[in-house]
């Protein structure tokens, strides 16, 4: 199989899985147990803390290991609780719908709308009264079509009205450089299946001094705001993750810059063939288009017939015969829109697979 949907998830690392099975086998402690296997325990999730905050530049004290970036999402807009939120139209359906599906939870909810390109623009906020404990939701780089979004612009612009920033950085995290500290925000929601990581285990940071409310209640971990007794495994492979995405970081993000632009030098031979946010700075791994006239769920499928796999956008929202809610905000025609192709590049992609992808895609297009 080609797989070409790395947005969606990642396959989990050799080296991730050996450093993850100790804890699945003999070294099975509850990290809040006293004796001997619970101290063990203990340590790893205290180093798997320091490897994610190497990663993003942070104190790894304030990394709060979660069960996904899905709730690490829920857990920051929790902060926002009767108060007023500006999210922006392009989130992912963790921060969006989490907003727009529980609406009495906020005294206002505001969107911040995005352009043709696929960028959400400081002039959005221009003329804004902010209130001290509003609350900013912008993600760091958008999972379907890639285009990064310039949140420190939005920082600096908010910078003294006691507004709390957040930011989605799930997809951005291990592709572009990322540094909490530098960035300002004091919310960044990650996760670890998108590093080649385990599934189930994700991380809020969040900037010393910000309070949280827990969104569960039952027990004293992750500094009292996320109980439930810690999934050690997964926390340490997430850990291992991310210190490989660190020590890796220009190979990989070289290897998937190329790769994707040879792709999109190939996919502009097609005829009417679109990509999505192409004159903005984009994921170097992210790549969407549209065909018109074609049933981009059809083609996926065929796609898949062909062993390759790619995406029509989010994964969390799959086999909706919606189009795509970021590609409606930027505006780009319904028919066009339901003909989106995501592909989306992974550390061991090749150049002949890009090759192969495109002659498939060439010949399923010559009949339609």
């Amino acid at each position: 199989m080609i797989y070409l949907d790395h947005n969606a998830t990642t396959p989990i690392d050799g080296r991730v899985l050996e450093a993850m099975m100790p804890y699945l086998q003999g070294l099975y402690g509850n990290p809040s147990s006293l004796y001997r296997l619970g101290r063990v325990a203990r340590s790893a999730v205290d180093c798997a803390r320091e490897q994610v905050a190497a990663l993003i530049d942070a104190p790894a004290s304030q990394i709060l290991f979660t069960s996904s970036g899905t709730e690490a999402n829920a857990l920051a807009l929790a902060r926002a609780q009767n108060r007023r939120l500006w999210v922006s139209a392009i989130e992912h359906p963790a921060v969006f719908e989490n907003a727009s599906k529980q609406p009495e939870r906020y005294l206002e909810i505001n969107i911040l709308v995005a352009d043709s390109s696929g960028k959400v623009l400081t002039q959005g906020i221009e003329g804004i009264k902010f209130q001290a404990g509003d609350f900013v939701s912008l993600m760091l780089a958008n999972n379907e079509m890639g285009a990064i979004q310039d949140v420190l612009a939005f920082v600096e612009q908010l910078k003294g009205l006691g507004v709390i920033m957040h930011t989605d950085a799930v997809q951005a995290l291990g592709k572009i450089p990322l540094s909490f500290r530098q960035l300002g925000v004091q919310l960044m929601s990650l996760s670890s299946h998108k590093i080649y990581g385990p599934k189930g285990c994700g991380a809020l940071v969040r900037q010393a001094g910000v309070p949280l409310r827990p969104i569960m209640f039952g027990g004293e971990q992750e500094q009292g705001l996320r109980p439930g007794t810690e999934n050690v495994a997964a926390i340490v492979g997430f850990g291992k993750a991310a210190e490989l995405a660190r020590l890796e970081f220009d190979q990989r993000a070289s290897l998937m810059s190329a790769l994707r632009n040879r792709l999109e030098q190939q996919l502009k031979g097609i005829s009417g063939l679109v990509i999505f946010a192409e004159a903005v700075e984009r994921l170097p791994n992210t790549l969407q288009f549209g065909i018109p006239d074609v049933n981009g769920e059809m083609l996926l499928m065929q796609l898949d017939q062909k062993g390759i796999a790619v995406s029509t956008g989010s994964a969390c929202s799959a086999g909706s015969e919606h189009i795509s809610p970021v590609l409606a905000a930027m505006g780009v025609d319904r028919g066009l829109a339901k003909s989106a192709i995501r592909v989306s590049l992974g550390k061991d992609n090749t150049e002949s697979e890009i090759d192969q992808f495109v002659s498939v895609l060439k010949t399923l297009l010559a009949r339609h």
